[in-house]
Protein backbone atom coordinates (compact mmCIF):
# COMPACT_ATOMS: atom_id res chain seq x y z
CA UNK A 1 0.00 0.00 0.00
CA UNK A 2 2.66 2.53 0.99
CA UNK A 3 4.72 1.72 -2.09
CA UNK A 4 1.72 2.44 -4.33
CA UNK A 5 1.16 5.78 -2.62
CA UNK A 6 4.84 6.61 -2.96
CA UNK A 7 4.64 6.02 -6.72
CA UNK A 8 1.67 8.40 -6.91
CA UNK A 9 3.26 11.03 -4.62
CA UNK A 10 7.02 10.81 -5.27
CA UNK A 11 7.82 14.13 -3.57
CA UNK A 12 6.13 13.20 -0.31
CA UNK A 13 8.08 12.48 2.88
CA UNK A 14 7.76 9.04 4.45
CA UNK A 15 7.88 8.46 8.18
CA UNK A 16 8.16 5.16 10.00
CA UNK A 17 7.35 4.92 13.70
CA UNK A 18 8.82 1.92 15.49
CA UNK A 19 8.10 0.64 19.00
CA UNK A 20 11.07 0.49 21.37
CA UNK A 21 10.86 -3.33 21.39
CA UNK A 22 8.60 -6.22 20.44
CA UNK A 23 7.87 -6.78 24.13
CA UNK A 24 6.72 -3.17 24.49
CA UNK A 25 4.50 -3.50 21.43
CA UNK A 26 2.92 -6.68 22.75
CA UNK A 27 2.39 -5.09 26.17
CA UNK A 28 0.65 -2.13 24.51
CA UNK A 29 -1.65 -4.46 22.60
CA UNK A 30 -2.51 -6.32 25.80
CA UNK A 31 -3.05 -3.05 27.70
CA UNK A 32 -5.73 -2.00 25.21
CA UNK A 33 -7.80 -4.96 26.30
CA UNK A 34 -9.50 -5.20 22.91
CA UNK A 35 -8.12 -8.40 21.42
CA UNK A 36 -7.86 -12.08 22.24
CA UNK A 37 -4.41 -13.64 22.46
CA UNK A 38 -4.62 -15.20 18.99
CA UNK A 39 -5.50 -11.81 17.50
CA UNK A 40 -2.56 -10.23 19.31
CA UNK A 41 -0.26 -12.97 17.99
CA UNK A 42 -1.54 -12.31 14.46
CA UNK A 43 -1.03 -8.57 14.86
CA UNK A 44 2.49 -9.09 16.20
CA UNK A 45 3.35 -11.23 13.18
CA UNK A 46 1.95 -8.61 10.82
CA UNK A 47 3.83 -5.88 12.70
CA UNK A 48 7.14 -7.73 12.31
CA UNK A 49 6.55 -7.94 8.57
CA UNK A 50 5.62 -4.26 8.34
CA UNK A 51 8.60 -3.20 10.46
CA UNK A 52 10.96 -4.92 8.04
CA UNK A 53 10.24 -2.03 5.65
CA UNK A 54 11.54 0.66 8.01
CA UNK A 55 14.47 1.45 5.74
CA UNK A 56 12.13 2.52 2.93
CA UNK A 57 11.15 5.58 4.97
CA UNK A 58 12.80 8.98 4.86
CA UNK A 59 12.43 9.51 8.61
CA UNK A 60 12.38 7.20 11.60
CA UNK A 61 10.96 7.81 15.06
CA UNK A 62 11.17 5.35 17.93
CA UNK A 63 8.03 5.62 20.05
CA UNK A 64 9.68 4.93 23.38
CA UNK A 65 8.57 8.02 25.29
CA UNK A 66 5.31 9.39 23.88
CA UNK A 67 6.12 13.06 24.54
CA UNK A 68 9.52 12.77 22.86
CA UNK A 69 8.07 10.92 19.87
CA UNK A 70 5.32 13.52 19.55
CA UNK A 71 7.88 16.32 19.71
CA UNK A 72 9.93 14.65 16.98
CA UNK A 73 6.83 14.26 14.81
CA UNK A 74 5.85 17.91 15.32
CA UNK A 75 9.39 19.03 14.43
CA UNK A 76 9.28 16.94 11.26
CA UNK A 77 5.93 18.41 10.20
CA UNK A 78 7.19 21.94 10.86
CA UNK A 79 10.34 21.34 8.82
CA UNK A 80 8.40 19.82 5.92
CA UNK A 81 6.17 22.88 5.81
CA UNK A 82 9.31 25.02 5.35
CA UNK A 83 10.48 23.19 2.22
CA UNK A 84 11.10 25.63 -0.59
CA UNK A 85 8.46 23.98 -2.79
CA UNK A 86 5.87 24.44 -0.07
CA UNK A 87 6.94 28.02 0.60
CA UNK A 88 7.20 29.03 -3.05
CA UNK A 89 3.49 28.88 -3.79
CA UNK A 90 2.49 30.46 -0.48
CA UNK A 91 5.06 33.27 -0.66
CA UNK A 92 5.39 33.82 -4.40
CA UNK A 93 4.43 37.51 -4.19
CA UNK A 94 6.89 38.22 -1.40
CA UNK A 95 9.69 36.36 -3.15
CA UNK A 96 9.09 38.29 -6.38
CA UNK A 97 9.07 41.60 -4.47
CA UNK A 98 12.33 40.74 -2.72
CA UNK A 99 14.09 39.76 -5.94
CA UNK A 100 12.96 42.64 -8.17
Amino acid sequence: GAQQVRRLLPDSAWLFILPPSLDALKARLHARGQDEEDTIDFRMSAARDEMSHWDEADYLIINDQFDAALEALQALVRSLRLRTGQQQSALQGLIEDLLT
